[in-house]
């Protein structure tokens, strides 16, 4: 982390403001001429502009060019394991199509779940397994992608299934010991894991219940009819060889981040074992996506129809509409806008930091703490605030972490307090935030535009907000040992 030298000492509020009040009217205006398809280059170049910009603020205070340069391509080194993660999903949900494995979760999913209860059902499945493989971004990237097909099968809203698909997902991320983010706001608090765990429970287990209670309420029972369903099953068995031996690669991906198995070979190596699935189990549909190949021997045209699959996706042409829109989707070529967004992102939350434009107005938040409630209020708003700048959750959670870590032990606070805040704040609202590298890959893997899920991922709304009124109503505020206490 970068902190402010004598070279920034400079630093004004309003130069520090410039580039964000910048940013601020460059997306606003982004949305305004783009709508929802301002993610699809009209926000890179607002990004752009805007580390231009602050390049020109640093160059105001003394850091010359070759400096700022230096901050952006750290900023965007942040996030090359995210950006080989996120290619590699696209690789694997091409081949998990070709090979029947989406097909099959669809095919078996509508059988088991019920509209009615289908959303609240989503929510909880996804954090049981996110809280046994400790991976959001897992989640969102296996279950996630069939749950959200069996959502379109039953004609049902996909902005608050994926709204459903996060809450369960960031739940289960928040309550593991095996997740990045929960052991990182630890170590950056300095408390014990397993205590940072069970003090979240104040927040966690309280917002989660109320969300499963709103998808509950949500679910429809105006679903499609039963022979609409057996329309699309049809429509399934037709076009791939159905079977419950198609759901392994998934139970391999699951297998393998259980076993604490980094994420990109893991991901890699799914993606492979639905390539191998659909070599054994479809050739007929690797050979409809090989198209014409007469001059092709058999081996060669399978190669291709896999190696499309990886790099273009998997294209349906069924006749079904429904059936080819649900199914034409993957590879690693679906990502790249993604990676675009997230390079332009945290090349601005690199020169931000190196600029010292991040810590200025970091250090300036403290000014107003005066009580406990205010202090949570900070640290929340700060996170997200770097959440949205910084654009990669580590460092809104690392670096607010680090600044208020003192804060708290002055106020008589103990750090599972900070901690706690870190994770009800920061990792939590990442997910909401398009060009935030969360946001940007829970809007790719799941095909819906972050600003459409954002009103329905409850759980992560409503985190935040009980953290601040548990913080002015002195609530779980677990006081520093030794220490007397401290006023809300």
């Amino acid at each position: 982390m970068n902190t402010p030298t004598d070279e920034q000492a400079g630093l004004t509020l309003p130069l520090a403001l410039t580039p964000i009040v910048f940013l601020i009217v460059l997306l606003a205006s982004s949305v305004y001429l783009f709508g929802p398809d301002s993610s699809y280059g009209a926000n890179q170049i607002a990004l752009v502009l805007a580390t231009c910009v602050t390049a020109l603020v640093g160059r105001r205070v003394g850091i010359s060019w070759t400096a700022c340069q230096e901050g952006i391509i750290t900023g965007i080194a942040l996030g090359l394991g995210p950006t080989l993660i996120l290619l590699a999903v696209g690789m694997l949900i091409g081949t998990w199509i070709l090979s029947g494995t989406v097909p099959a979760m669809i095919y078996y999913g509508v059988q088991i779940l019920n509209p009615a209860i289908f959303y609240a059902a989503s929510a909880a499945i996804c954090a049981i397994v996110a809280i046994s493989i400790g991976s959001s971004w897992t989640v969102a990237g296996t279950l996630g992608i069939g749950l959200m097909g069996i959502a379109g099968s039953f004609d049902l809203s996909p902005a608050i299934t994926a709204g459903a698909i996060i809450s369960g997902a960031y739940f289960g991320d928040k309550l593991s010991p095996m997740s990045d983010t929960t052991n990182l706001a630890s170590a950056a608090s300095g408390v014990e894991l397993f205590d940072h765990i069970r003090h979240m429970l104040w927040t966690t287990i309280p917002s989660f219940t109320i969300a499963l209670l709103i998808f509950a309420l949500l679910g429809s029972s105006n679903g499609s009819t039963p022979e609409e369903i057996e329309l699309l099953k049809q429509g399934l068995a037709t076009e791939f060889n159905i079977g419950l031996h198609l759901l392994l690669p998934l139970l391999l991906m699951l297998g393998l981040v259980y076993k604490r198995f980094p994420a990109y070979p893991s991901i890699v190596a799914s993606a492979l074992a639905g390539a191998l699935f659909a070599l054994l189990f479809q050739g007929d549909a690797i050979a409809k996506l090989a198209g014409d190949s007469d001059n092709l021997s058999r081996g060669f045209i399978l190669a291709k129809g896999i190696w499309i699959s990886l790099f273009d996706g998997y294209t349906s042409n069924s006749g079904n509409e429904f059936l080819d829109s649900l199914l034409s989707k993957g590879g690693m070529s679906s990502m790249l806008n993604t990676v675009w967004l997230i390079m332009c992102a945290l090349g601005f939350g690199g020169v931000l930091e190196r600029t010292g434009i991040l810590a200025y107005l970091l250090k300036l938040a403290l000014k107003g703490v005066n009580s406990t409630g205010s202090l949570i209020t900070t640290t929340v708003f700060t996170c997200i605030g770097t959440n949205v700048l910084a654009a990669d959750q580590f460092i809104a959670v690392a670096l607010p972490g680090r600044m208020f870590k003192d804060e708290f032990h002055r106020r008589g606070l103990s750090a599972l307090n900070l901690s706690r805040t870190l994770e009800d704040s920061a990792t939590l609202t990442s997910a909401l935030i398009p060009w935030n590298t969360c946001g940007a890959y829970m809007s790719a893997t799941l095909g819906i535009a972050t600003f459409s899920y954002a009103p329905f991922t409850f759980f992560n709304l409503l985190c935040p907000v009980i953290a601040i009124f548990y913080a002015y109503h002195n609530i779980a505020q677990k006081p520093l040992e030794g220490a007397i206490g401290s006023t809300a």
